[in-house]
């Protein structure tokens, strides 16, 4: 970290430069201390200097990205609580199930439910049951990949917190093109009679 440091502007470049060339855009401080060979101490006194300087954007306690390079919501959201992945309206919306404008970004998680916001932006997370945190992959976004719901899940998942009554129904979902089997195979993960009951009557 020494040559970062012989001056205020290339340290800035030269900190920069290192990140893009490693493709890390969103890093913890513990990402960063390895990164760079650094003490805590020194991590501590780099990134609060960075921030306040504007080279870095605090997305959370201890969770930083490239003010300059930033992420999109959906990298964002996979970032800012793990494990998680994007579902529920958002992805609902995403894929022309229902109609609304979604504002918040949501996802599912195995953690508590809790909610962030990032520059005026709102990120959701619910927590469903371990045995049903499945049915996403990967998906390219950009230059990189998000974790996302299959629109099958993502409906699944909405209508688990509906069997719960933390949702409501929506008569307007546009579910047509959907995987039947896919539904099912993915609520039995959730082991709900009530939730099942809910899949088969979109059907009827």
């Amino acid at each position: 970290m020494t040559t970062l440091m012989k001056s205020k502007v290339f340290r800035s470049v030269a900190i920069e430069d290192e990140l893009v060339k490693r493709g890390v855009f969103i890093f913890t401080s513990q990402i960063f201390r390895r990164i760079f060979s650094v003490s805590n101490a020194q991590t501590k006194t780099v990134l609060e200097n960075y921030t306040k300087g504007g080279l870095f954007l605090r997305l959370k306690q201890g969770l930083y990205c490239l003010k300059r390079r930033f992420p999109g919501d959906e990298e964002i959201a996979n970032a800012l609580y793990k494990p998680s992945y994007l579902s529920f309206e958002y992805v609902l919306a995403k894929n022309g199930i229902i109609p609304e404008i979604v504002y918040s970004i949501t996802s599912a998680t195995t953690k508590p439910t809790r909610e962030f916001t990032v520059k005026e932006r709102a990120f959701s997370y619910y927590k469903i049951k371990k045995e049903a945190f499945a049915g996403y992959a990967p998906v390219k976004e950009g230059e990189r990949s998000v974790l996302i719901a299959e629109p099958e899940k993502a409906l699944v998942d909405y209508l688990y917190f509906v069997s719960l009554g933390k949702r409501s129904w929506n008569d307007r979902f546009n579910f047509s093109e959907l995987n039947k089997g896919k539904m099912i195979q993915y609520a039995k993960l959730f082991k709900r009679p009530s939730l099942m009951e809910l899949i088969k009557k979109l059907y009827q």
